[in-house]
């Protein structure tokens, strides 16, 4: 290679800079490599070893706990690591296996499957007066620390909102909860809306035209497919059959 990877002291034995990194780079594709040899000698693909997961925050706090525990029920020589990240890691650099991502803009490094889709709603607790169709309506709302000056289409255009922003969190679950307490309209995914909907806490008031959110799960195209990321592709389309987002609990 031209260069040193490897320094001798009176210690022993050293990486330098450049073996340091080679390391790194080749460490998750050799351990790939070393499983396939493995299940090849053996006659089976039997999934195990460490699986790392990359995964939205809020999709990681509502459902990854009870997902881990019933793959690793299911195939109890694979150990899980979730990582809650909303930034776009890379799964060769940081050596994730896989990565949960919402809407992903095309990547001919990745490949993948589409598990579930969700939908972005209107919702306001029942004692919050809903407007009445027409011109745009200017309405008390609840926002992302992130919003912007928009307005909230719902239906295709049976209720145009103005939101007016009262209340701004980082988390869709604090918003979701300031809604609960009559904070004023909020936009969320249905899906962390569903139990409070079904009970009552919240009146949904439509649904945001040409907003619909798909989760995929993806993997490297540049390595190969182990069995513990198969199964855990096929797990996760399992769970959803009808790709509905529904998390309860």
């Amino acid at each position: 290679m031209g260069v040193r990877l490897v320094e001798r002291s009176a210690r022993g034995l050293k990486l330098t800079e450049a073996g340091q990194m080679l390391m790194t780079r080749t460490e998750g594709p050799l351990s790939e490599v070393v499983e396939a040899m493995t299940a090849a000698r053996d006659g089976v693909s039997m999934p195990r070893g460490r699986l790392r997961i990359a995964s939205p925050v809020l999709f990681s706090q509502l459902a990854m706990g009870r997902i881990g525990a019933e793959f690793c029920a299911a195939y109890p020589e694979v150990t899980i690591e979730v990582v809650a990240e909303d930034r776009m890691v890379d799964l060769v650099e940081e050596q994730f296996d896989v990565a949960i991502r919402t809407n992903p803009k095309p990547d001919s490094s990745l490949v993948g499957r589409c598990f579930a889709k969700d939908r972005l709603v209107v919702v306001a607790a029942p004692e919050v007066p809903m407007p009445m169709p027409g011109a745009i309506r200017p309405v008390p709302s609840i926002v992302a620390s992130s919003f912007q000056p928009t307005t909230w289409n719902l239906d295709g255009g049976q209720l145009i909102l103005e939101p007016i922003p009262k209340l701004r969190f980082s988390s869709f679950l604090m918003i979701r909860d300031a809604a609960i307490a009559g904070g004023g309209a909020a936009l969320i995914p249905q899906s962390i809306a569903w139990n409070q909907l079904a009970s009552g806490e919240l009146v949904q008031w439509g649904t945001v035209s040409g907003a619909e959110a798909e989760l995929w799960i993806l993997h490297t195209s540049r390595r190969l497919a182990a069995p513990k990321v198969r199964a855990f592709v096929d797990f996760m389309c399992a769970r959803y059959p009808d790709k509905s987002l529904v998390l309860k609990g």
